[in-house]
């Protein structure tokens, strides 16, 4: 364990960042001595998460300095040698985190990346689990768990290299009570084993953050204020942490700032407004909400608490109509709720869990175009929205965009939209998640104003226990089902409680108890870091953690663990994921067979109709040439000028024969009789090729003529030209086609899965856990690139042999050199997907960039579809600057010419350069720190 020293674990001075025109952080420093623990608070968007960021070095210093254990983060050398000291996790349930592997897994990754050979990694992850209650789920995925069990793993995650400085960003945001409780209780017990390790956490629950011994409350990207709790606390004369922070923000001293109170309920005559009777929703075999069933009087607020993935939302979209019911029914305002009935949504208002007005229009557009779906009338319309404006503080917003407003505006704009046609009933899906206690304040007011003085309904759900308790009654819900229903009071007094979260827990933990088996997804171990018995092997006392983290991120052998870690847990993802493993091994055999049949330069059965205006016994036996060629079919004849246009623009024929009258008669009598020939020319190739079998008939009843007249041929030309074709002697499309096919998708399907690969870990933001490893950017790129060649191989293998099964198609040169040069190119393709990834940040732009990118060249500048001698200019340039020329020379000289090993060098080195060339390119433009 590393030693304290008297230098600071963290110095931050003069931090500022920004995001575009946005000020993210302004003028911020602080100061952590090792082995401090430190909670920053405030709602989203004050700063946190940058800031926290930028301390972990997954993002790049703008202004200012960051120092973190002894060395300035802006300086990409003592970032890569800290980074085995540190341990960083994202905000987000289970960000981090890889759902299709198991829980083993995701510890065994994380272990694997930090350089611990395989008898450390297998301890480590058993005290790990067991001290978290994981240990009887191993292998359950983890996109499987719930919302306290995936941060309980990410921190096994965290956990598993014992790091020096532990970042944790709102750990426990949309978790329930209880798992809340378990994670907090388990960090002090780490803290007591580790007392060394520094700790900064970020939560927007004040109630967590009394645990620690430092605060530093945000707002607005600067510091407001740096104390302990209970300084915090005197500075404002506030009796909590939450009343605190409001009197920070706004300036003022607790004493300054009214007390929330909400006046009782008047009881309204009338049937319920909300009335579900053992509601229930499936999503295949996954029972989101199970057989739940409550009743709600009009002018009543409902509050709804329960964790994130409880089935709280699925409830709420079932109540107006957006979600259809699996079992059970509801009724709404005294009917029965029906989708498809517009006139009940006119009485009900619906504000979602996310943002859902339109960014790109301002306020007042937002407010009329709300207006107008409810179908108010333009005078009214006009009245209501001023009214909005005023009367929930919108007026000096109106022209602004919602994208530039802050979060507790943007939800006031929302229930502002959502009222704005008077609703009878309010339902509100989380509508202050991430506002600031004085927002949050100021919109609970205009709820109970709406429900007291309007006589609206409202049902609300909630992650604040202070918010809970305003409400006349709430529901407690957890994995899709009611744990009680009642008034707060009434609720705390029955688990005899002292507070409502508590009151939750023993619900919880009275749940767990009943349905059995299930008590240790909930139990914290008494002692979780310390090896206890012989439960685990003691750890080895070898060097201290700064000479084990530079021996795991300095090695070769080190590297090769990372890149082996990578390509394992990319390879079981694939495997896991069907979509994916289908569209790379079957989606090439797809495509080859629709390309086969769909695509041919051979032109057969061309459909043509005469038009015989002599009809004589020369006339027909001229047309019969054409009528047992077997190019050519023939359609019913033509009865006059009228249908030439028709049927040739109709596509029904191709060719039309108009035969002169007196053909017979000039041929009888030496004369050269006159016949047309009318050619659909919209495809020249086709167009040229048919007139050449039109020239080829009529030669042929020339000579037939000739010889039945005159008993011989005459000699038209001195020399008689008759063509032997080398390669391709069938002269069928499908032995040209079928290996330009093959480098098509060769390059196609890798590198689009590739890319697709990188750029799904930046959507999901677990390309964070690369940034704050030790592994390098070429780590991570070759580790993710080996397992999409191994599948380009294997879909090489599997269109070669259907070539030859289904098409006939066989390799006549050497297979072992169109082997050795598939898996260049393979190398090659991979490589330009891993260059692909480093301009986009989205799986569709990744799609279709590298389809775009890949597609045109190998069609068109590869000698595919057009002869590579006819290349000049730019187009030739664009040819050899890309590796689908090099393969297709390879491709067609083994397949047609008969071609061996050394005769394609070139062209074998010329792919290993694109391979190398596009991963170095994806190395230097792809940097370990976001902007």
């Amino acid at each position: 364990m590393t030693a304290v020293t008297a230098e600071a674990a963290v110095r931050v001075e003069g931090l500022g960042h920004s995001y575009g025109g946005t000020q993210a952080l302004s003028d911020v420093g602080l100061s952590m001595r090792p082995g401090e623990t430190l909670a920053l608070v405030g709602p989203d968007g004050v700063g946190k998460s940058s800031l926290m960021a930028l301390i972990a070095g997954v993002k790049k210093i703008q202004t200012g300095t960051v120092d973190v254990l002894g060395g300035s983060m802006a300086d990409a050398r003592h970032r890569d040698g800290v980074a085995p000291r540190l341990a960083f996790m994202p905000q987000g349930l289970g960000k981090n985190l890889y759902p299709s592997l198991s829980v083993v897994e995701n510890v065994d990754f994380f272990a694997r990346l930090y350089g611990e050979g395989a008898e450390e990694r297998g301890w480590r992850i058993e005290r790990l689990l067991t001290a978290t209650g994981l240990a009887p789920f191993p292998d359950r995925p983890a996109g499987n768990l719930s919302g306290g069990m995936k941060q309980k793993l990410a921190l096994c995650c965290a956990l598993v290299h014992d790091p020096d400085l532990l970042i944790l960003d709102e750990p426990t945001t949309g978790v329930d009570p209880l798992s809340r409780r378990q994670f907090w209780e388990l960090i002090g017990e780490i803290r007591e084993d580790r007392p060394a390790m520094t700790v900064i956490v970020a939560t927007a629950y004040m109630e967590e953050a009394a645990r620690f011994g430092r605060l530093i409350a945000m707002n607005g990207g600067r510091i407001l204020a740096d104390g302990s709790p209970a300084e915090l606390l005197a500075r404002t004369g506030a009796s909590s942490l939450e009343q605190a922070y409001v009197a920070l923000s706004s300036g003022e001293q607790s004493g300054g700032l009214k007390t929330f109170v909400v006046p009782p309920r008047v009881a309204r005559d009338g049937p319920p407004a909300i009335e579900a009777h053992e509601l229930t929703r499936r999503f295949g075999n996954f029972t989101a909400v199970d057989h739940v069933s409550f009743r709600i009087a009009r002018g009543e607020i409902f509050g709804f608490l329960g964790s994130n993935g409880c089935g709280k939302t699925t409830t709420m979209k079932m109540l107006t109509g957006l979600l259809a019911m699996s079992e059970g029914s509801a009724e709404l305002l005294g009917q029965p709720i029906d989708a498809q009935d517009l006139t009940a949504r006119m009485r009900v208002g619906y504000v979602s869990q996310s943002f859902s007005l339109y960014e790109e229009l301002t306020v007042v557009a937002n407010l009329t175009l709300h207006a107008r779906l409810y179908r108010l009338e333009e005078g009214l319309a006009r009245r209501r929205i001023n009214e909005a404006l005023e009367r929930f503080g919108l007026t000096p917003f109106a022209e602004e965009a919602p994208a530039r407003l802050p979060l507790g505006i943007r939800q006031r704009l929302q229930l502002a939209a959502a009222v704005l046609h008077r609703p009878e009933v309010l339902i509100l899906d989380e509508p202050t998640s991430g506002v600031d206690p004085a927002a949050r304040d100021l919109f609970w007011h205009f709820l109970v104003e709406l429900s007291r003085d309007e006589g609206v309904t409202i049902f609300v759900s909630t992650h604040f226990m202070n918010e809970a308790e305003r409400c006349d009654r709430i529901s407690l819900m957890h994995a899709g089902r009611v744990l009680a229903i009642g008034r707060p009071e009434e609720l705390t007094a029955a688990m005899k409680a002292d507070t409502l979260d508590t009151a939750f827990i023993r619900y919880l933990e009275v749940e767990e108890a009943e349905r059995g088996g299930g008590a240790a997804s909930v139990t914290v171990a008494a002692n979780p870091i310390t090896v206890a018995g012989k439960a685990s092997p003691a750890m080895p006392n070898g060097g201290g953690d700064d000479e084990r983290a530079a021996g795991m991120s300095k090695t070769a052998g080190a590297g090769f663990a990372r890149i082996r870690a990578f390509a394992f847990r990319e390879a079981i993802e694939l495997l896991r994921d069907p979509i994916r493993l289908a569209f790379a091994l079957l989606g090439p055999l797809v495509l080859m067979t629709a390309f086969a049949y769909g695509i041919s330069f051979d032109v057969e059965d061309i459909t043509f109709a005469a038009l015989d205006r002599d009809r004589s016994a020369e006339s027909r036996d001229f047309l019969e040439g054409f009528r047992h060629s077997a190019y050519f079919h023939e359609q019913p004849p033509l009865a006059g000028d009228g249908e030439i246009e028709r049927r040739l623009r109709s596509g029904e024929v191709r060719v039309v024969i108009d035969i002169s009258p007196g053909f017979g008669s000039d041929l009888l009598a030496g004369r050269i009789p006159e016949v047309a020939f009318l050619l659909d020319g919209s495809n020249p190739f086709r167009a040229e090729t048919v007139r050449g079998y039109l020239s080829g008939v009529v030669l042929t009843y020339a000579k037939q003529l000739a010889m039945r007249e005159l008993g011989s041929v005459p000699d038209v030309l001195p020399v008689s030209i008759e063509p032997r074709f080398r390669y391709n002697q069938a002269f069928r499309s499908v032995f040209a086609i079928t290996p330009g096919i093959i480098m098509l998708l060769l390059v196609l399907i890798p590198a689009m899965l590739t890319a697709v690969g990188v750029v799904r870990e930046k959507e999901l933001g677990s390309i964070l856990n690369v940034y704050a490893s030790p592994a390098s950017i070429a780590e991570f790129l070759i580790g993710k690139q080996l397992p999409y060649i191994a599948v380009g191989f294997i879909s090489y293998l599997t269109l070669i042999t259907l070539a030859w099964l289904q098409f006939g198609v066989v390799v006549s040169g050497s297979l072992a050199a169109l082997t050795f040069g598939a898996a260049l190119y393979v190398f090659a393709a991979t490589g330009f997907g891993l260059l692909m990834s480093s301009f986009v940040r989205s799986q569709v732009a990744a799609i279709f960039a590298t389809a775009i990118l890949t597609v045109t060249p190998a069609v068109n500048f590869s000698g595919f579809m057009y002869p590579v001698s006819n290349l000049e200019g730019m187009g030739r340039i664009v040819g050899q600057a890309f590796p689908a020329l090099w393969f297709q020379t390879i491709s067609i000289g083994c397949f047609a010419k008969e071609m061996g090993f050394m005769e394609f060098l070139p062209e074998y080195l010329a792919l290993i350069g694109f391979g190398v060339g596009f991963l170095t390119i994806a190395c230097l433009i792809q940097t370990k720190q976001e902007r």
